[in-house]
């Protein structure tokens, strides 16, 4: 759970090249690097590297896939008729077994996902985390930053705080499922994002990007964000 492919392949390749166990685990991030040397402890692992080449390489090719990419379209009377539909996000959401991690601006109640994000978040087993942005969620303007975090309980939502005492805006926008599928789009969640606009959005399957999507967002937590 701690590495992806790519990250367990460089650990065993700097091992088989005679690097220390401390200079294989140097590309892993503090907090990670510190929890993958305790659990090799535990399992036995840190003094015996060609085992630890072993499990590295097991789970280099159990995350091993070949990447995927397909658009996502919104556009006004059923334009798009190409590749998939934005509103397919929604059917990704309904799907998810493990994870859901989404930023967004502007959310409104009439999004797919403003149901979809609730039923995934009473689903035994699945963890919904969300970011939002701080004066898109007032004023009015849809619902607030706490009404978002009541309806979706008990999901995490963050909303956007101040940096250098200005604010910060959360423009980012994506939906990652299952640490594995990460939607990139230019659709807030909104029913005109949805079907009334034109938008372009890419859905990646592609573990390693979602995952290192995930681990930037909650890097920024502390710097950048609230919890509501």
């Amino acid at each position: 759970m701690l590495l992806s492919g790519t990250e367990a392949r460089l650990i065993a390749e700097a091992l088989e090249a005679g690097d220390s166990l401390s200079s294989a685990l140097s590309g892993l991030d503090g907090s990670r690097r510190e929890e993958a040397r305790a659990l090799l402890g535990v399992a036995g692992l840190a003094k015996d590297p060609e085992a630890l080449v072993a499990v590295l390489r097991a789970i280099e090719g159990a995350r091993a896939q070949t990447t995927s990419v397909e658009t996502l379209w919104t556009m006004p009377g059923h334009v798009a008729q190409s590749s998939g539909l934005t509103t397919s996000i929604a059917k990704l959401i309904e799907g998810a077994r493990s994870s859901i991690v989404c930023s967004t601006f502007n959310f409104q109640t009439t999004s797919l996902l403003w149901h979809g994000l609730r039923g995934a978040a009473h689903r035994a087993g699945v963890s919904v985390r969300v970011y939002v942005d701080s004066e898109a969620t007032s004023g009015n303007k849809g619902p607030s930053a706490d009404q978002i975090a009541a309806w979706l309980t008990p999901a995490v939502v963050f909303r956007t705080a101040t940096f250098d005492g200005k604010p910060v805006r959360n423009h980012a926008k994506f939906v990652s499922v299952d640490h594995r599928w990460i939607v990139v789009t230019s659709a807030n969640f909104s029913w005109s994002a949805e079907f009334g606009n034109v938008e372009l959005g890419v859905l990646v399957d592609d573990p390693d990007l979602a995952e290192a999507v995930e681990r930037e967002m909650r890097d920024a937590e502390e710097v950048l964000y609230v919890e509501t």
